[in-house]
């Protein structure tokens, strides 16, 4: 009898697909994933998930995970996530943010890289400038070929880039670093919501509200954040390196790594949909799927996977 082949697993950083899925059950069929839909129909069907070729799955209201399914998820490194309805708020738990796949053979390198500039403040703190900075050049980019944006007329000025890279290059400690960043954030959602004008936009997180385009616009950026978090969940998990090693965000908290991946992203592509779709009245399901194509489009992925990488290895 013939050793049974698997195929082979798309390299993580490469990898296309990412679903975000409510009221289904996921389990093992034929040695495939599959999720069944909750329709009450007679019929049940099935639809097919490529594990092989999926970074990351969003579970929302009414879903179940068979441990066959689990078992097979983690065999292709797909990290599972527990939310709630419109992929926010997220519950789920080990980790903070994702449930991630164990493996004897994660490599260790990146790891031990990070663990060396993270015990150095002087290097942390470097390498938060450098993710800042990274921050900064992908936002600009991302903006000045975002042709909605365009045509609103919502651009980066160069007062702000300049005075954002030089309150960077003068920060001392991680405080300095996190009060420019938070600065730098309203500063972005002023600019957003005058440009859609949206005059009464304030961000509240989690409020759940649906009354008015500026809670619609809220709604996106928290959906928006969880797929970020998804994605940055998979670059830290496939190179190895631990959530709890955060550079900016508070050191108590397990997933504060996640949350300073996720803002590489989020400036430059999260933000910009989120105002632009919320502002147009279109749906959460329409919004989720344009960011996550936009994310494809731009190899979010593996540029997360190079920056991350390049970062561990740095002699700062």
């Amino acid at each position: 009898m013939k050793p049974q082949i698997k195929p082979r697993a798309v390299l993580l950083s490469k990898r296309a697909n990412v679903f975000y899925l409510e009221h289904v059950r996921v389990m093992q069929k034929d040695d495939r994933v599959v999720y069944l839909t909750d329709t009450g129909a007679d019929i049940e069907q099935f639809f097919n998930i490529p594990e092989r070729n999926t970074a990351f799955l969003l579970l929302g209201k009414g879903s179940s995970l068979t441990d066959a399914a689990a078992r097979k998820l983690a065999d292709s490194n797909v990290v599972v996530g527990f939310c709630g309805s419109g992929g926010s708020p997220l519950f789920c738990a080990a980790d903070m943010t994702f449930l991630t796949t164990q493996s004897e053979y994660r490599p260790t390198e990146y790891m031990q890289g990070w663990m060396r500039l993270w015990l150095d403040e002087a290097k942390r703190v470097e390498a938060a400038k450098q993710m800042l900075k990274k921050r900064l050049r992908w936002a600009l980019e991302s903006w000045s070929a975002d042709a909605e944006l365009l045509r609103w007329r919502v651009v980066l000025d160069d007062g702000l880039l300049r005075w954002f890279e030089s309150g960077v290059d003068k920060a001392v400690t991680t405080g300095d670093l996190l009060s420019l960043e938070g600065a730098w954030a309203k500063r972005l959602f002023a600019k957003l919501a005058e440009g859609f004008k949206l005059a009464n936009f304030k961000r509240e997180e989690g409020k759940g509200s649906h009354e008015n385009r500026e809670d619609d616009v809220n709604g996106f950026l928290d959906h928006g954040n969880y797929i970020a978090y998804g994605y940055a969940a998979v670059t830290l998990n496939g190179l190895g390196i631990s959530f709890a090693l955060p550079l900016l965000h508070g050191k108590t908290r397990r997933g504060g790594l996640v949350f300073d991946v996720a803002d590489l992203v989020k400036d430059a592509y999260v933000m910009p949909l989120a105002f632009s779709r919320g502002s147009s009245g279109v749906k959460q399901q329409v919004f989720r799927d344009e960011l996550i194509e936009r994310f494809h489009e731009v190899n979010i992925l593996d540029r997360l996977f190079t920056f991350v990488e390049e970062l561990s290895q740095e002699d700062l």
